[in-house]
């Protein structure tokens, strides 16, 4: 083979090599453009490209299917006929945030508050991101965009932010949301001396159609009542419900008297309504405190503080009225002073700073025992060392609510007390006798409850006697019944305390297992020098000693009014001339060493 052939086979091989690798690289290419194409038809985002004029050059289906377009109709056309998209927070369109990609070169991602509008005029919540295209040597020639549809993402966003902010039942702002927008009225008022006015109102009705009629009624009546303040507040005007039956309406830029008006339109339109759950009606009132919000006011707990104080005030004088607030009326200070009394009880109860003194109780006649018998005495001991009689706070912890715990806490320390005592102590002792609150007399967990400190103290229970004013016992008879009838079961004793002071419980001493009838202190204290007193004082014993019940004295000042019990024959004398309360554990440790 000469040169010249031999330079053509060398040629022909090269070629065909060349050849070959071409084709083979053609071949990965268009494998790598199907994989690319399988895979941008395949995803769930919308793919778009553009050239580096910004009009379209492709789009993948999910971008056909969420603009309306077809890559056909498409190609060639300027992004913002096809993407019609716009961010509502900044008003940007496609145009600005391709022209803002390729200008910059840098990754853009809108993803809050985008809409984008289909071809057909539908909308979408989108998220998108927009990149630039770069060619081999660095120039940007086009971009792509890629966005989802995130419509069921953003409404449950959106639910989810009003489930946060509004109450389930009524649809009305709940309390967090109420007090974010107090907390903006408390500040205009403070800088720019805006007025404000605040409503809270209590439905007087409510609990009475709960327990007739159910809760469903209970909730259609709140729904009702929702409808109703929305009717006659002003668009401007903010309604909460704070829970329960209580609401509250915010009235921005409105004068003291500008708001009465209002809510006195309102509260004569409840007057007039009436409300009907199948075969009964009812009719609805409200009790309604109104507080000007002004620059006194430092926060909005102090705030509500004083509409809810309003609020009571008009329950205490008589319910379905409306109460302005006035910070220097004598029932707010009083109500503020029991609140204060309501904090300083619950940080007695959580640091267990209460503590229980004892009163002996003197036997008088030959059938009285002479065993130890006293009456346990409450006191509240402040962080100071300051000790306070039951007649400081008992009535705020009975206002609100506080007297089921303290009962429970007087309970649970005097068996543990009693417990603890060197013997002979139980077997010298003949009554404990314990105050007992008509709250727990009606609760229905408190029998369970003393059973179970019976139990698990060892104390018997013939050595208990619980103290219950004839007032509790004929409010709350059915249960008192049953839970004295269970109790006296276990041989636990029962006094009517202050009794005579109603003079109305005679006809219920047949029916309850009342073993003492302790007469009030207001008889025995005169009963010396006034004669009527000592009738009375008479008319009781007698007609306690007849039923087989012992009768003690209340409130004995002297020697004298002993002897005069002495006469009539009262069984027991109970005083601080008799004995003045000591410290339960040091009365018990004396008691036990006579």
């Amino acid at each position: 083979m000469d040169h010249h052939e031999l330079d053509n086979a060398i040629l022909r091989n090269l070629l065909t090599q060349t050849t070959r690798a071409y084709e083979s690289q053609m071949s990965e290419l268009f494998a790598e453009k199907e994989l690319a194409q399988v895979t941008l038809a395949s995803i769930g985002d919308g793919v778009l490209a553009t050239d580096g004029d910004g009009r379209v050059k492709y789009m993948n289906p999910v971008a056909e299917k969420l603009t309306g377009w077809a890559q056909d109709e498409a190609f060639g056309r300027p992004l913002p006929e096809i993407f019609r998209l716009r961010d509502e927070a900044s008003g940007k369109t496609a145009e600005s945030l391709v022209d803002h990609c390729l200008r910059e070169g840098v990754n853009l991602r809108l993803a809050e508050k985008i809409t984008l509008e289909r071809r057909d005029g539908r909308r979408y919540a989108v998220e998108s991101t927009c990149a630039p295209i770069r060619h081999l040597d660095g120039r940007i020639v086009g971009t792509v965009i890629v966005f989802q549809d995130v419509s069921d993402k953003r409404l449950l966003g959106l639910q989810l932010a009003h489930q946060a902010t509004h109450d389930d039942l009524t649809g009305l702002l709940n309390r967090q949301a109420f007090d974010g927008h107090l907390q903006r009225a408390l500040e205009d008022t403070r800088t720019h001396g805006s007025t404000h006015a605040l409503c809270y109102l209590d439905l007087d009705q409510f609990k009475l159609v709960n327990d007739t009629c159910g809760h469903l009624a209970g909730d259609e009546l709140l729904c009702r009542i929702t409808a109703l303040l929305q009717d006659i507040m002003r668009e401007t005007d903010l309604v909460a419900r704070l829970g329960g039956d209580e609401f509250a309406v915010l009235m921005p830029r409105r004068s003291l008297a500008e708001a009465e008006l209002q809510v006195a339109q309102f509260h004569r339109a409840l007057q007039g309504y009436r409300y009907t759950w199948r075969d009964k009606t009812f009719t609805i009132g409200a009790s309604i405190g109104l507080v000007p919000i002004s620059r006194e006011f430092k926060t909005v707990t102090q705030l509500l503080s004083a509409a809810d104080h309003a609020c009571y005030v008009a329950k205490e004088k008589g319910r379905n009225r409306i109460q302005i607030y006035q910070e220097d009326d004598a029932a707010f200070i009083r109500r503020q002073g029991e609140m204060n009394w309501v904090v300083r009880i619950q940080e007695t109860l959580e640091q267990d700073r209460f503590c229980l003194f004892s009163q002996s109780i003197l036997p008088l006649s030959p059938t009285a025992s002479k065993g130890i018998y006293f009456e346990v005495l409450l006191r509240m001991v402040e962080e100071d060392g300051r000790i306070h009689l039951p007649s400081d706070f008992i009535r705020a912890a009975e206002r609100y609510g506080l007297m089921r715990s303290i009962d429970r806490w007087v309970i649970r320390e005097c068996m543990r007390t009693l417990r603890t005592q060197p013997p002979p102590f139980l077997d010298l002792l003949h009554i404990c006798s314990i105050n007992l609150s008509a709250v727990s007399l009606g609760d229905e967990s408190f029998l369970d409850f003393v059973e179970e400190e019976l139990e698990a103290s060892g104390v018997p229970g013939p050595k208990i006697c619980f103290e219950i004013t004839e007032t509790a016992a004929i409010e709350n008879f059915s249960q008192a019944e049953k839970l004295l009838a269970r109790l006296a079961a276990r041989g636990v004793r029962f006094a009517l305390d202050d009794f005579g002071s109603g003079m109305s419980s005679y006809s219920y001493l047949k029916d309850l297992p009342v073993s003492f009838l302790k007469i009030d202190g207001k008889f025995i204290k005169d009963i010396v020098t006034d004669a009527l007193d000592r009738a009375m004082v008479e008319s009781i014993n007698q007609v306690g000693h007849v039923m087989g019940l012992l009768t003690v004295a209340e409130a004995v000042t002297s020697n004298a009014v002993v002897e005069h019990l002495r006469g009539i024959g009262v069984d027991y004398a109970q005083g601080n001339w008799v004995s003045p309360p000591r410290p339960l554990g040091e009365s018990c440790a004396t008691a036990t060493r006579r």
